[in-house]
C-alpha cells in the first residue's frame, strides 16, 4: 500500500563548477565554448537569451539617444566590462549599453574598468529580477556611479545611484510619462516613453 511522503529525505545538492574568466577565455580560444552567447556572472555561465523585438527596439532607441548626448565613440552596446577586483575573476558582465568616460580608442585590448564608466544600462523583459538584484549588486560593489534598468513590461526606468557598501543607496522608478537625466549630463533629459517604439 502506498504511503504519503511527508518529509523529503536529506540530500546534498550536486557540486557545481564555478568558472573563472581565464578558464572561459581558454575554452573559447580552443573552440570548445561559444562564449559569444554567454555571460559570466558569479562564476556561472548565463545564456544571453535570444532578445525579443521589444528588447532590441528599446536598446536601439536608448543607444541612439545616449550617442546624441555623449557621442558615438563613448557609447558601446553589449560590451564586456570589468567589475570590482574581488568580483572580477568570476564575473564578466556584458550590459546592454555602457557609456564610457573616454572614447573607445582607449580600450583596444582591454575591457573598461569601473572607473572608466559613467553609466551602465540593462534592458529587462524576462531578466528584470536578475538585473535588479544580482547585477545591481555587482555594479554597486564595483562603484559604478549610475545604473539604469529599463523595465520593458512596466514601461518604466529604474535608476540606481549612489553606490555604498555593495548596494545602491538611491533606487528610483520613473514612469513612461516622466523624464530622467544622466548624472554625467544633467542638462539632457530622456523622456522614458521615447525608449519604447510607438
Amino acid at each position: 500500500m502506498p504511503t504519503a511522503l511527508i518529509e523529503l529525505p536529506f540530500s546534498i545538492p550536486p557540486r557545481r563548477k564555478r568558472w573563472t574568466r581565464l578558464e572561459c577565455a581558454t575554452l573559447a580560444e580552443s573552440g570548445v565554448l561559444d562564449y559569444e552567447h554567454l555571460e559570466l556572472i558569479e562564476g556561472e555561465l548565463i545564456d544571453k537569451m535570444g532578445k525579443n523585438r521589444p528588447h532590441v527596439n528599446s536598446v536601439v532607441l536608448l543607444a541612439e539617444w545616449l550617442r546624441g548626448v555623449f557621442g558615438a565613440r563613448m557609447v558601446n552596446p553589449e560590451a564586456p566590462i570589468d567589475v570590482s577586483p574581488e568580483d572580477n575573476p568570476t564575473n564578466e558582465p556584458e550590459p546592454d549599453i555602457i557609456v564610457l568616460k573616454r572614447d573607445i580608442s582607449h580600450f583596444k585590448n582591454k575591457s573598461p574598468r569601473p572607473q572608466d564608466l559613467q553609466l551602465v544600462v540593462e534592458v529587462a523583459d524576462s531578466t528584470l529580477s536578475f538585473d535588479l538584484t544580482t547585477k545591481a549588486g555587482l555594479y554597486a560593489r564595483a562603484g559604478i556611479p549610475e545604473y539604469w534598468v529599463l523595465d520593458v513590461a512596466a514601461r518604466r526606468m529604474i535608476v540606481h545611484r549612489d553606490p555604498q557598501d555593495g548596494r545602491y543607496a538611491s533606487v528610483v522608478a520613473y514612469s513612461s510619462e516622466e523624464s530622467v537625466a544622466p548624472l554625467a549630463a544633467p542638462g539632457s533629459k530622456l523622456r522614458i516613453a521615447d525608449a519604447f517604439p510607438e
